[in-house]
């Protein structure tokens, strides 16, 4: 089993920055890719940028050129750095885990961007 921490959400005014961080525990050495979801209210969780054990990075359209997703796996932490947040970026950001047999999320952290 993995076990996915984050932190680093709050609230930030439009154009502003914020990094995420998770942090792995657990049967990290199984882990094949990670990333970042989000999940607005009324709306289904969608993928934000994934990247693998090799350092393949996937973002989706809207956030590309803004985020950048990076993991540290000597310290089994993953990234995610927000820049030029916008208000539709507004969600709870869910660290994601997946090993070959089993897939692991975090408990989610609340970004709001808002002025």
């Amino acid at each position: 089993q993995v076990q996915l921490v984050e932190s680093g959400g709050g609230l930030v005014l439009p154009g502003g920055s914020l990094r995420l961080s998770c942090l792995a525990s657990g049967s990290v050495s199984d882990i094949v890719v990670m990333g970042w979801y989000r999940q607005a209210p009324g709306k289904e969780r969608e993928m934000v940028a994934t990247i693998s054990t090799h350092g393949s990075t996937y973002y989706e359209d809207s956030v590309k050129g803004r985020f950048t997703i990076d993991r540290d796996n000597a310290k089994n932490s993953l990234y995610l750095q927000m820049n030029s947040l916008k208000p539709d970026d507004t969600s709870v950001y869910y660290c994601y885990a997946a090993l070959r047999f089993a897939a692991y999320w975090g408990q989610g952290t609340q970004v709001t961007v808002s002025s």
